[in-house]
């Protein structure tokens, strides 16, 4: 049954955005005029305008415009609020370096920062609510078939089984191929209908909506076939590609001149995400330091008493693109190596000092490197840089060790708040802690970051093996 609001709909995606500003827009108004009752003013124009654009570039960074029938309601709050905590707090930001901040009441201050992306997402859990709603009842379906019968056509096949929110409903598989080649597929996800000229049927006679081809990579004359022949067609048609083998790094589409390219292995920091890690970094690493700057005098002074030799330690470790950096921590050994044999910590380490020991284990020894965010070699959550004779060493140990490096190392990581950090005494040990940073390089997004930023204050985890 054809439905009244199609996937990718551009003109749900257009209401979504103004909807959004609107609400901002209008909170801002209640709070100023019907609560703190004072005249609306150009600094409040000013800052709602602001406001709006940020959360735009923010909201689409973050995913929020995109369309989410296989998406979570509970995944979307979070990243509203996300979206925008970081916008509030560039805000504030700009406020205090205009010298503007002491104009503006702190009521109406708290009432627009709490009580905004509270209305954006009990709207959007409304509006996702009644889309579900109506699709489960077989309003805004569409039918589904499946060309391949292979394990792919089969996870293809449970996501929208699993799924009925979706609004989709599969009229079957089809393949060419005899019963014995093809994968079997369970019961409840639909049965075979036919070969590819019956698809091919069916979508002629507009009587399926989505085709997705699920066949291997290797039957490239097949795939080229279909496509061709389902144009003479109204359906939609998608390729299921399985790129699995090729141990994927942040892939994306792209074009080199007129020819459509994938990337196997890419940094997910390009574009707009790129400039909203690096804001990130700025505006929370700044908020860090300046909450830090008096403790870090006193550790200063706590390792100048408590022990010979400088209060920093410089070493050697690759940052990004797998150039060499000088990573800052306050020292907390009798002694410094950079050298081409570098001993990790281990339990009962004679070199640790005392003072040295409780700051390794609070990781209090790692602030002077939020002198290395806000320069711009470090950022506040990824992989932890190890030294350079390490990477040389694991490099050839663990296959893709140097991918972590397709990203600026990080004061704490993914790895660190599931306790992989400290000694790796084992191989395994370490390609924990590789497969950890690979992870979140895969899958990042602002709101993950602060909840590893979270993980890292208030986590049991992350003090393990911390030594």
């Amino acid at each position: 049954m054809a439905g009244w609001v199609r996937e990718h709909s551009p003109v749900l995606n257009v209401a979504m955005r103004l909807v959004d500003a609107a609400l901002i827009a209008a909170v801002h108004f209640v709070a100023v005029t019907l609560i703190a009752k004072e005249d609306w003013r150009d600094l409040h124009t000013e800052a709602t305008i602001v406001a709006l654009v940020l959360f735009y570039f923010v909201g689409q960074s973050m995913g929020l415009y995109v369309a989410w029938r296989g998406g979570t309601t509970t995944r979307e709050t979070g990243r509203v609020f996300a979206a925008w905590a970081l916008t509030a707090g560039v805000l504030l930001m700009l406020g205090f370096v205009s010298k503007r901040s002491a104009e503006y009441s702190r009521l109406i201050t708290i009432l627009w920062a709490s009580g905004s992306p509270l209305a954006l997402a009990l709207w959007r859990g409304c509006l996702r609510f009644g889309l579900r709603q109506a699709r489960i009842r077989g309003r805004n379906t569409r039918t589904v078939a499946i060309a391949g019968l292979t394990e792919l056509g089969e996870r293809v096949a449970r996501t929208i089984h699993d799924s009925p929110w979706l609004g989709m409903r599969i009229v079957g598989f089809f393949d060419d191929r005899f019963e014995e080649r093809c994968h079997p597929i369970p019961s409840e996800l639909g049965k075979r209908e036919g070969n590819l000229d019956d698809v091919i049927d069916l979508a002629r006679k507009n009587e399926v909506d989505i085709v997705y081809i699920a066949l291997p990579l290797r039957a490239e004359t097949r795939v080229t076939d279909l496509v061709r022949r389902l144009a003479d067609s109204t359906a939609s048609v998608y390729m299921a590609a399985d790129f699995d083998a090729f141990d994927l790094l942040s892939a994306r589409w792209g074009q080199l001149g007129g020819v459509p390219v994938v990337s196997i292995h890419e940094t997910p920091f390009y574009g707009v995400s790129g400039w909203l890690k690096r804001l990130e970094d700025i505006v929370v690493g700044s908020m860090i330091l300046a909450l830090i700057a008096v403790p870090m005098l006193f550790i200063a002074l706590g390792v100048k008493l408590t022990s010979k030799g400088p209060v920093f330690f410089r070493q050697r470790r690759y940052g990004l693109n797998g150039e060499v950096i000088h990573v800052l921590k306050f020292r907390s050994m009798t002694v410094a190596e950079d050298g081409a044999d570098v001993k990790q910590a281990t339990k009962n380490d004679q070199r640790i000092t005392k003072f040295g020991g409780f700051l390794r284990r609070t990781s209090l020894d790692e602030l002077p490197q939020f002198l290395h965010v806000i320069t711009g070699t470090m950022s506040i959550v990824g992989p932890r840089p190890h030294a350079v004779s390490h990477n040389e060493q694991y490099r050839k140990q663990i296959e893709g060790y140097m991918l972590r490096h397709k990203v600026k190392p990080g004061i704490t990581g993914w790895a660190q708040v599931n306790g992989w950090r400290g000694e790796t005494d084992t191989l395994e040990k370490m390609e924990q802690r590789i497969a950890h940073d690979l992870a979140y390089i895969r899958n990042w997004s602002l709101l993950w970051d602060l909840q590893i930023i979270f993980l890292t204050v208030f986590g049991r985890k992350v003090r393990k093996n911390a030594y």
